[in-house]
């Protein structure tokens, strides 16, 4: 099963309920409809509530065997992320797994509504707020896992903690992308660590290898004109790019601090655990982005319940 791992090797997912960000399209759309198959109650978290209730509308025409609900969050803005924490930890009395797949990639220069680059700010920031709000809930909820969803272009970023932002450099769309989606092999690294092995809650990490999916589409450089060219024409289908995260998600075998991805890197039937980058396993870049992280959004994120 290890290493021809597929949706047939999913557990029963009924009773388990889990929280999927940008789940109205693509990659976050077929991890929550293959959560809602296996039984799982799935909370579609999207900054288009709309499109996330169209989405919801088709996963349940499939009759499931779980369901899924439409939650509202704008992950380029902190007050619309807590706002959401708040009413998830008001209104559920657990979270078994927290999907942060919500993505943007090779954008137009932007900031989001509290300054940040868009895409450090929505791709790691935004999740960074998100993770420490539910971490409560996900505490109190044995087993629980929080997967962030990477991207093999991590191999080419690198963190620039004098410039996290592009104010000091000419901004460039790849540089950009590829520095957030290391954050998010970084902060994982850095949240297991900090969870420790026995903790109740552990963090995994996933890519999807190269997928069919808007991904890329939203700017007007001309790599993004070539990803739309390109992206339909060479690529595996979302459903195929979700099973990494679904994996890390659900396989009872997975453990805290893994990273999954296709089992030939750009493409794969099966997902498979790899290994990071060496930027990737630099630890002490990671407790730096995780200090940074707390400075910019001027929250932290509790590992452990208090004993009181």
């Amino acid at each position: 099963m290890a290493d021809h791992w597929t949706t047939n090797d999913i557990p029963d997912l009924a009773g388990k309920t889990a929280l999927v960000t940008g789940a109205n399209a693509g990659l976050g759309y077929e991890i929550s409809k293959i959560l809602a198959d296996h039984g799982a109650r799935v909370l579609l978290a999207c900054r288009n509530a709309d499109k996330a209730q169209a989405a919801a509308t088709t996963i349940q025409e499939g009759n499931p065997k779980g369901s899924v609900e439409v939650r509202q969050v704008d992950l380029a803005s902190m007050g619309s992320i807590d706002e959401l924490a708040g009413k998830i930890i008001g209104e559920e009395s657990s979270l078994d797994l927290l999907i942060n797949n919500a993505g943007l990639m090779a954008v137009d220069e932007e900031k989001t509504q509290d300054g940040f680059e868009m895409q450090l700010g929505v791709n790691h920031l935004g999740h960074f707020v998100l993770t420490g709000g539910l971490m409560p809930l996900l505490l109190s909820t044995p087993g629980s896992r929080v997967v962030s969803m990477a991207s093999m272009g991590h191999r080419a970023g690198w963190m620039n903690f004098d410039d996290l932002m592009f104010e000091k450099r000419s901004y460039n769309r790849w540089f950009a992308y590829f520095q957030s989606k290391l954050a998010n092999i970084l902060f994982t690294a850095e949240l297991q660590r900090r969870l420790g092995p026995n903790a109740p809650t552990q963090a995994l990490v996933a890519h999807p290898g190269a997928s069919n999916t808007d991904l890329g589409m939203e700017g007007h450089g001309l790599t993004n004109k070539l990803v739309n060219i390109a992206v339909p024409r060479t690529t595996q289908s979302a459903a195929l790019g979700a099973l990494p995260a679904v994996r890390a998600a659900v396989d009872p075998t997975a453990k805290g601090g893994q990273f999954y991805g296709p089992q030939f890197l750009i493409v794969g039937k099966y997902p498979v655990v790899e290994t990071p980058s060496r930027r990737g396993r630099n630890m002490g870049d990671a407790r730096r982005l995780w200090e940074a992280s707390e400075e910019l959004t001027g929250r932290t994120i509790a590992t452990s319940l208090p004993t009181n």
